[in-house]
This record gives structure tokens, sequence and C-alpha cells, in this order.
């Protein structure tokens, strides 16, 4: 992410943050009013993008700086880091909110309908303008969109919060106000799981999905002089960043000139047909070892071996 985005996004944030501050006090405090567990599930979800958001903005600067002798990656997994907690702390509300809701079921409470209606009604307007500010960038950052689900939650979980005051002033059915925080609660665990499968996927290093590792030896074998490729390593450092490390076995014994420019060539191909921005290969000729294409995969599967071309084992 660029240093204009980091801070289009970083001012967005933080008015999104200073909004969702006034709407979780608003909720809180009219939740105690009025004895919705909706209102007050809504505001406990406030209050959690209120973290979250806050958690983003400082993610995201630090993920900005520059790498060093110590952080020589730089920070870029700080925005996954937060995507995780976040995501995970999503997740243990909606099962938090399960529980006291279907404890509420069975003692219903009643509820004051009408500070459930303006106060949910605050929270359309309040978490929809939230929305906005951060739609644009929610695609290409996990940080920005972990922040952005868990205002789109709570954007959903408004409108179901007015949805059920309605229905208590009308009809006074109190057990709607716990089906709804029930609701609200599925969506957010729902919502979170995704993120934190992304997130724990990058943090392990393992491989991106849409890039088939098969394929990537595939092409690589067109160009010419290599034999092989072997002992694949593919993982993100973030968002958008894709390393591969791997070596490279040559047909000949090429120059050393010679095989910088094959090198090279890999690398154009890498990055125009797999977005992998970051390649270190190993060049090698005569060298007697295993061609593994993943280390270690032919102890599991002997007949993945190669590229798709025999390799030689030189004496």
């Amino acid at each position: 992410m660029g240093s204009h985005l980091h801070g289009v996004s970083g001012g967005r944030l933080l008015l999104a943050f200073v909004l969702n501050v006034v709407i979780t006090v608003a909720q809180i405090i009219g939740g105690i009013i009025s004895g919705s567990l909706a209102l007050l599930s809504d505001a406990l979800h406030n209050f959690s993008d209120v973290s979250a958001l806050a958690i983003s903005y400082f993610a995201q600067k630090i993920s900005a700086k520059r790498a060093t002798r110590f952080g020589t990656f730089g920070y870029k997994r700080a925005e996954i880091i937060a995507a995780l907690f976040n995501s995970s702390v999503l997740a243990g509300i909606g099962i938090y909110l399960v529980y006291e809701s279907v404890m509420r079921l069975y003692n219903p409470q009643p509820v004051v309908s009408s500070w459930v209606i303006a106060l949910g009604m605050l929270g359309v307007v309040v978490n929809g303008g939230s929305i906005w500010l951060l739609e644009a960038e929610a695609e290409g950052s996990m940080n920005i969109r972990a922040a952005y689900l868990h205002l789109l939650g709570d954007t959903i979980t408004s409108v179901a919060v007015v949805t059920g005051g309605a229905a208590i002033y009308f009809w006074h059915i109190y057990w709607v106000d716990p089906l709804i925080s029930i609701l609200i609660a599925l969506y957010l665990i729902y919502a979170s799981v995704s993120l934190i499968r992304e997130s724990t996927a990058i943090l392990m290093e393992f491989a991106p999905k849409h890039i088939d590792i098969d394929k990537i030896a595939e092409e690589v074998g067109k160009i010419p002089d290599i034999e092989n490729i072997y002992q694949i390593h593919l993982w993100r450092l973030g968002d958008r960043e894709i390393f591969l490390q791997a070596h490279l076995d040559f047909s000949r014994n090429l120059t050393l000139q010679e095989a910088t420019r094959r090198i090279e060539e890999v690398k154009k191909m890498l990055k125009e047909h797999f977005g992998i921005t970051n390649v270190v290969l190993q060049p090698e000729y005569m060298r007697d070892d295993e061609k593994d294409l993943i280390t270690g995969e032919s102890d599991d599967k002997p007949e993945q071996f190669t590229v798709g071309k025999t390799p030689r084992k030189h004496s």
C-alpha cells in the first residue's frame, strides 16, 4: 500500500473511530434505560468496532514503517496480526451474545421500545456513514476489511434492532429482542470465520490458494536451458506481496551472465502470470540432490517429483 493510500485510510479510519465512540456511548446509556438486550448487544458490537478501528489505525501506521536491520521484511504483518485479532474478538463477542440471548429467551424482560427504535436508527446512520468512508479501500487491505466487516455487521444489526423495537412497540412481543440478538451474534461469527482463516494462513506462511505450484513448475519448464525447478517455497508477507524461493536446475553449464538472463526471464514470467512480486532463485548445474517440487513431498507423493521433465541425478 502506497503512502498516499495509507494517509487516506488513516484519516478515514480516525473519523470512523470518532463516530463509533459517539454511537457506543449513546447505545450503552439507551440500553440500560430501556432494558433492551438487543440494544446493549449492538452497543457491545459497536464497542468492538471502536477497538477494531483503533487497532487497525495503529497497525496501518506500523506497517508503513521501513525495513530495518532488525526487521528486514519491514512491519507489514502488523496489519495481518490486527486483522486476526479483530476477527477473533468479533467471533468471541458473537458466542457471548448467543449465550446471553438464550438466557433472556427463557426469561423475557420488558423493553422501552422508543429508545430502541431511536438509537437503532442512529446506529444505522452512523455505521452506514462509516462504511461509506472505508468501502473503497476494504478490498485492498485485509486490515481495513476487518474493520469494514465490523461496521457492516453493525449496520445490519442496527436495522434488526429497529425492526425489533417496532415489533415491541406495536405488538408487545418482548421475546423478539433476544431473538434479534441471536441473529446478530450468528452473523458476527459467520463474518469473522473467513477472515480468521485467511489471516492465519498468511501468518503460517501457507501458499496463496489462487496459485497452482504445479502450474508454476510447468511454465518455468518452458523457458530454455532450465531442466527443473524444485524445493519451492511460496508465501505471502501481507495482503498483496507474494514471495517465492526455489532452486533452478540448468540443463547445461551456462556462464554467470547467461544464467542471470534466464533467471530474469523466470522472474518476469512469475510476475506477469502469477502476480509473484518477490523472487529468489538459486541456480545449479550437475548437483546431485533430491528434486522434490516441495521439500520432503516425495516422501508421501513420489509421483509428484518434478516439473514435468525427467530429473537427472548426476553421478
